[in-house]
């Protein structure tokens, strides 16, 4: 999953991004809102975590103008803003969860987890598909009862494919889940990935249509729960 990080002040930043990272995100950090409308211009996020007093404006206009575009994507907003008119606000321009800072990561990182589930109609916190369990929280996938050790690409992968069940995800739009702007990508990344995923798996899992991406069925459409 890609996340973007709106925050001028460096320390936070880092910290922030380093935390995400460790536990499968994909992160970019824009210190500017002009930088933020610009990344979301050129690639798809699946979250924001939005800080409000930043050196070119109010990001509570900005998010106003996201909403305003029809973006649905999350956003949560972090801030030192704790007055209540502060919250209300925040809440009432679009934003899917308020943070004051300083706040502990594991709330942050179950708040974003919230957020997704609500942004994909999800109640449950786990992504089943058959015989199979992915558990955002702990970071955990079980197939048949029994563990499956990913390393952090493959897991982050396998997230995509099971948020997207039953669509046709573009190698492309793989990618740009997988890594941030930062990040080196080699031609055949993908591809590597997507074999120790499936050697770890089973082939039937994940399907190839060809010059297009790949896609995980919908369990429904079979029957199965």
């Amino acid at each position: 999953m890609r996340v973007l990080i709106v925050e001028d002040d460096v320390g936070i930043a880092t910290g922030l991004a380093a935390t995400l990272k460790a536990t499968g995100y994909a992160v970019d950090v824009t210190p500017t809102l002009a930088l933020a409308s610009a990344a979301l211009g050129v690639e798809p996020f699946d979250l924001v975590l939005l800080d409000l007093n930043l050196p070119d404006g109010d990001g509570l206009a900005w998010l106003r103008q996201v909403r305003r575009s029809g973006s649905a994507m999350p956003v949560l907003i972090m801030t030192a803003r704790d007055a209540l008119p502060d919250r209300v606000a925040g809440l009432d321009e679009g934003a899917d969860d308020y943070l004051v800072k300083p706040f502990e990561p594991e709330e942050l990182l179950a708040r974003m987890r919230a957020a997704l589930r609500r942004s994909e109609g999800r109640a449950s916190p786990l992504l089943r598909h058959g015989d199979l369990v992915l558990d955002p929280a702990a970071h955990s996938v079980l197939k048949n009862g029994e563990p499956v050790a990913l390393r952090a690409k493959e897991y982050a992968l396998l997230l995509a494919l099971l948020r997207g069940s039953g669509q046709v995800l573009s190698r492309q739009r793989l990618e740009q889940a997988l890594y941030g702007f930062d990040e080196v990508l080699d031609s055949n990344a993908l591809e590597v990935h997507m074999h120790h995923l499936r050697r770890k798996l089973g082939d039937g899992l994940v399907k190839t249509v060809r010059g297009v991406g790949y896609f995980v069925p919908n369990p429904d459409a079979k029957g199965t729960a």
